[in-house]
């Protein structure tokens, strides 16, 4: 089949989807009128779906006619953010406050329309591919409940993506290794002694106490990390004090630690938590500390799959349809997926249009995208998904 052809044969199809979706936008673990949207679509393709009772997103499958191969899953997020928009697109999101700001919207159209290609294509398919329309990925563990309840068990390769502003609109950007960094949330909460104001020598200052620890978390950044390891440790969210005349007992600090390799993330929480006890200690205070893992890297590691990719928008849309993608410093559910399935990749779409006014950024409430690319990512997806079945399909198992 010539995917870009049918592609752009059904591209109709794929915005239509995709203005429901975006006008129906739903937060994580919320998304029940999506999910319900999706499910009816693809079985009028004739594809079984399967949902869970107490769960959001859907898994489908497609089984090919031309020998018992390899599974390969694609995967498109579904969720929305808390977003007021102010896109100005005349499918706006119906719900005040809820937008389709990070282009899940996109993902989950253009996975509906590579389900419609590779449905028509079933008979050629040397294996079986399945489609994870994925709840909750704004809230960094919307994919380990597919993970942890073994609905992606017997998965030989994975592949997920995402639109990317930075990138010229319809091209596909992949990159070998590191491209998506980690994600480690904390939470400090120092405990002082309160005091009036005018007689601190009383008390022991949670404020002052929490402002030395800030400093001194950006020393992991600056005198122990490796300058040459990508680290970024940002606090996002400081609350203390009730009055102005009042010298509190409690400071509370929250923020998020990015980085690429796993020797950096264990290195951050120890040296943390070194830190926070004993400049409190110092300030006559006591803290804890709450640091959470959410997220691994996302890291290319199978060369294969990457070159199966590059080959596949080449076939499609010629020598400049994909181009070498930067490492991003943002992080990605699907990376749960793929420390679980390590034949697996991740890519991003450019959707970046300066004369089309599609400039600004992801989580932002103007953001919007030239919907042009939305047949190229359903084509890539299918000839990518075809492509690995082709290849792998004949190969001892």
């Amino acid at each position: 089949m010539n995917f870009a052809k049918r592609a752009e044969e059904t591209e109709s199809a794929i915005i239509k989807d995709r203005h429901f979706l975006h006008e129906h936008a739903e937060l994580s673990f919320e998304e029940k009128e999506t999910t319900a949207y999706l499910v009816s679509e693809l079985e009028k393709m004739g594809i079984p779906v399967q949902t869970f009772p107490d769960y959001t997103g859907c898994i489908a499958t497609i089984k090919g006619e031309k020998g018992d191969g390899p599974t390969i899953l694609l995967r498109a997020d579904i969720d929305a953010l808390p977003i007021m928009e102010e896109s100005g697109v005349d499918f706006a999101s119906r719900t005040p406050g809820v937008m389709h700001a990070c282009g899940h919207d996109c993902h989950a159209s253009i996975l509906l329309g590579a389900a419609r290609l590779l449905k028509e294509q079933e008979k050629e398919l040397k294996g079986t591919v399945k489609l994870l329309f994925q709840a909750a990925e704004e809230a960094f563990i919307g994919s380990h409940y597919y993970v942890d309840h073994g609905y992606l068990e017997g998965i030989d390769a994975a592949m997920g993506m995402h639109v990317w502003p930075t990138g010229p609109a319809g091209q596909v950007l992949i990159k070998d290794g590191e491209l998506m960094a980690s994600c480690d949330n904390f939470k400090i909460t120092v405990h002082g002694i309160s005091t009036h104001g005018s007689m601190p020598h009383l008390g022991k200052d949670a404020i002052v106490a929490a402002s030395s620890i800030l400093l001194g978390l950006q020393h992991i950044v600056s005198r122990v990390n490796d300058p040459l390891n990508s680290l970024v440790v940002s606090v996002g969210k400081v609350s203390a004090g009730t009055q102005f005349n009042i010298i509190t007992d409690t400071a509370v600090m929250e923020g998020t630690v990015r980085c690429y390799a796993k020797e950096t993330r264990a290195m951050v929480e120890e040296t943390m938590r070194r830190i926070v006890t004993d400049i409190a200690a110092a300030e006559g205070c006591t803290a804890e500390l709450e640091y959470s893992y959410l997220e691994p890297s996302v890291v290319n590691g199978d060369p294969e799959l990457t070159k199966i990719a590059r080959e596949a928008a080449e076939k499609l849309y010629g020598p400049g349809a994909w181009a070498e993608a930067k490492k991003a410093g943002g992080s990605e559910d699907f990376s749960y997926v793929m420390d679980h399935i390590p034949s697996s990749m991740f890519a991003f779409l450019g959707c970046y249009d300066e004369n089309d006014k599609d400039i600004y950024p992801l989580h932002n409430g103007k953001f919007r995208v030239n919907e042009k690319i939305l047949k190229k990512g359903a084509a890539f997806y299918a000839q990518f998904a075809a492509d690995y079945l082709e290849k792998k399909g004949g190969e001892e198992r």
